[in-house]
């Protein structure tokens, strides 16, 4: 399985390992408001302070794509 990065999400500079990390062991994760076919992983990164990353991706045959990953100060810890 690979993780593949959207050039929205490479824009942001946010390390892939973090990414990685979140979505290989989230705090919790929830279905997408807006789109069903997504799902948002949230997880603390303790490298960046333990602030809580928001992942947004799909799946794409064996791979998970990610739609976009930001920084949420509103998420729930």
């Amino acid at each position: 399985m690979a993780v593949i990065l959207s050039q929205h999400t490479r824009r942001k500079n946010i390390p892939q390992a973090y990414i990685e990390a979140v979505l290989a062991n989230p705090a919790y994760t929830a279905p997408d408001r807006k789109d069903p076919a997504l799902t948002c992983s949230f997880g603390p990164v303790p490298a960046f302070g333990n602030r809580m990353l928001r992942v947004v991706y799909r799946p794409e045959g064996n791979d998970i794509f990610v739609v976009t990953a930001h920084w949420d100060r509103g998420a729930k810890r």
